[in-house]
């Protein structure tokens, strides 16, 4: 699968930017501000992560940047093409695997990927001849002539990635692709992903709420929250930037305000009460923590609990946020898909 890497427009450090996305808005109804003014650059030869709960606008934001849905404002450039004036051209340099399962379950593995051939046009030799090349790829050519109605849920996700590739894109977005699957068979699909990467020199755009994933799966990781990106940058960058390690404090005397007392400890960086417990940053935690419990034990107060952990994506997304990464409420259509999504993956 050859990949033609043409240049575009030169990004930090000088790399390439192969999608340059500025203030992109999307509103439902005239109300739900779904995407709100986002920017951000995708790099060429990156796996580029969006990482964030169900709800918070990652999805939508693959639409708009595949051209399924029209943007209600901004602009964004792929592959050196306007998404406004130009979305076929959009269309021919990417391909996009969804959440969901699209694959026809009465059709066979090679039928489907012919299929998604056929669409874009592609001459059947040529088609057949990709057809092949993928399902060795994905290691499905055994399964080739079996109805994907036999598929696990993992040989189905490996399909659709089949066919996302069958027009040899320069951008392949991939929407939650490890959703429903077990640790095994979401390790073998981080491994396709690596592949594309390092064989093909391939630009994934990948969506995920899965903190594992973004972790070690990722060059970069943009954070958004409801429709807004709250920060971007290297997992190494992000984890840094929430300075200090974690320390999570329980004291048994629940009716007082132990914050300015926590406060005066030595390499402590700061300190927030939490309804219980206290959330304090510090330098040096192994250090730090032993001298907050001897604070607070002189005060003639009682620690109950404590734990030290170092700075995670976890705490990164709480420190932006304000939360914790979790699965928030959303529409009962968007909840249903997801839901027939994972009973089809775990089939």
């Amino acid at each position: 699968m050859e990949q033609s890497i043409d240049a575009q427009t030169s990004g930090e450090n000088g790399r390439t930017s192969i999608i340059d996305v500025e203030k992109l808005t999307r509103v439902f109804d005239n109300k739900l501000r779904a995407v709100d003014s986002i920017s951000f650059k995708v790099y060429e030869g990156e796996i580029f992560g969006f990482l964030g709960p169900n709800g918070a606008g990652k999805t939508t934001t693959i639409k708009m940047l595949t051209t399924l849905l029209k943007p209600t404002s901004g602009d964004a450039v792929i592959c050196g093409h306007d998404l406004r004036k130009s979305p076929q051209q959009v269309r021919w340099s990417v391909g996009v695997v969804p959440q969901e399962y699209t694959a026809d379950e009465d059709m066979t593995g090679i039928e489907n990927i012919m299929l998604f051939a056929n669409l874009y046009g592609i001459p059947k030799e040529i088609g057949r001849k990709r057809a092949d090349e993928l399902l060795a790829l994905v290691e499905l050519q055994d399964a080739s002539g079996r109805k994907v109605s036999t598929y696990s849920g993992g040989m189905r996700r490996r399909l659709e990635l089949a066919c996302g590739l069958v027009n040899h894109p320069r951008v392949l977005f991939l929407d939650e692709p490890t959703l429903g699957l077990d640790v095994q068979t979401r390790t073998a699909v981080w491994r396709y992903i690596r592949l594309l990467k390092e064989e093909y020199r391939m630009t994934l755009f990948v969506t995920t709420h899965y903190l594992e994933e973004a972790d070690g799966l990722c060059d970069r990781v943009g954070i958004i929250d409801n429709g807004k990106i709250v920060r971007i940058g290297t997992t190494s960058e992000l984890k840094a930037s929430v300075g200090g390690d974690a320390i999570e404090l329980g004291i048994k005397e629940k009716d007082v305000d132990l914050t300015s007392l926590i406060s005066g400890v030595d390499k402590v960086i700061s300190v927030r009460k939490e309804d219980d417990h206290y959330r304090i940053k510090a330098d040096m935690g192994e250090e730090t923590a032993p001298a907050i419990m001897d604070a607070v034990r002189s005060a003639g107060y009682h620690v109950d609990r404590i734990s030290l952990t170092k700075p995670t994506l976890d705490e990164v997304y709480l420190e932006f946020t304000g939360h914790k990464l979790r699965d928030e409420e959303s529409g009962n259509q968007h909840v249903m898909a997801q839901q027939r999504t994972v009973r089809r993956a775990r089939a």
